[in-house]
């Protein structure tokens, strides 16, 4: 069953087809989401002491720290200085940006507004692969959109945000830089295992992260943590960078891989509900209508890569 929108012959980006690569692929788009919403409660927490270029750095450097070993032991010390470490400098770059837009969102709003504003991603993803040509648009992904739209929309109207404006913007473009820097990721990285190709961007987005803390610092603005950091603290940077997004990044390229990144997107929109339910086992209360748009979207999912088969 070929997977909608039809990808383009001929072009460089490589996605899979048939009925267990597509189950595959959403396996490990439903896993990546599971990893990248742990992060939102995480840096709810860190957020009341820590300004978000520190977080963004912090994070990342612990990312590195890790990946990198880890990369070289799985792939080589050749393979590793051999990668494409001059444009990875700028796809990390982007994925950098994304990421401090990203935490600069939850600092003006709430885990669970930003959760939500990012159910653009399969929009924005879709134009994205339109206007490269590595994707043709059929009926029923586009129908999948509007019907995924629709399920962000009615878990959006279950709250009262604390404030949107600036914030909903922030999110927006976040989830812009996020879309691109997956795609290219997982299309301009192809000699390199699924490690190497995420821990290759992290380094460009820590150099990133880097330039944007000695910016923040020149402006005069806080660059450090307000109170001492314990173990609270240590844990919860631990969740937030090595599992929302180190192992979130990792099976959310993989996805793409299999899927493409417009169709990965998709699973963006279960956020939210993921949030949610981690919020409930935090104390929370269960919302059922955000639990509904969560499965709409779910439902939208299967409809974008629904696509009648052919008469032999």
């Amino acid at each position: 069953m070929a997977m909608s929108p039809e990808p383009v012959r001929g072009n460089a980006l490589s996605i899979s087809s048939g009925r267990s690569s597509a189950l595959s692929g959403n396996g490990l788009g439903v896993a990546s989401m599971l990893a990248w919403a742990a992060g939102f409660p995480a840096a709810e927490v860190l957020l009341q002491s820590w300004p978000p270029v520190a977080l963004l750095a912090a994070r990342l450097s612990l990312a590195v720290l890790v990946m990198v070993p880890l990369w070289l032991l799985m792939d080589g010390p050749t393979r590793v200085w051999n990668a494409r470490w001059g444009h990875a400098m700028r796809v990390g770059c982007g994925l950098g940006v994304g990421m401090f837009l990203l935490i600069l969102a939850q600092k003006l709003t709430d885990p669970v507004t930003v959760a939500i504003i990012v159910s653009c991603s399969p929009l924005v993803a879709t134009l994205m692969e339109l206007a490269m040509g590595t994707r043709r648009l059929h009926w029923n992904f586009g129908l999948g959109v509007v019907v995924s739209i629709i399920g962000g929309l009615i878990a959006t109207s279950a709250m009262a945000p604390a404030q949107l404006g600036l914030g909903a913007v922030v999110a927006i473009l976040s989830t812009g830089f996020f879309c691109w820097a997956s795609l290219a990721t997982e299309r301009d990285f192809p000699e390199l295992s699924q490690t190497g190709r995420t821990t290759i961007t992290f380094v460009g987005g820590l150099i990133t992260a880097g330039f944007l803390v000695l910016l923040v610092g020149q402006l005069g603005w806080d660059v450090m943590p307000s109170r001492p950091v314990d173990g609270q603290q240590l844990g919860m940077l631990a969740i937030y960078s090595l599992i929302a997004m180190g192992l979130s990044q990792f099976l959310f390229v993989g996805s793409i891989g299999k899927l493409g990144v417009a169709l990965a997107a998709f699973h963006i929109n279960t956020a939210p509900f993921y949030v949610m339910v981690i919020m409930m086992v935090l104390g929370e209360e269960w919302n059922w209508t955000r639990a509904l748009g969560a499965a709409i979207v779910a439902l939208a999912v299967v409809l974008a890569q629904d696509r009648p088969r052919r008469a032999a």
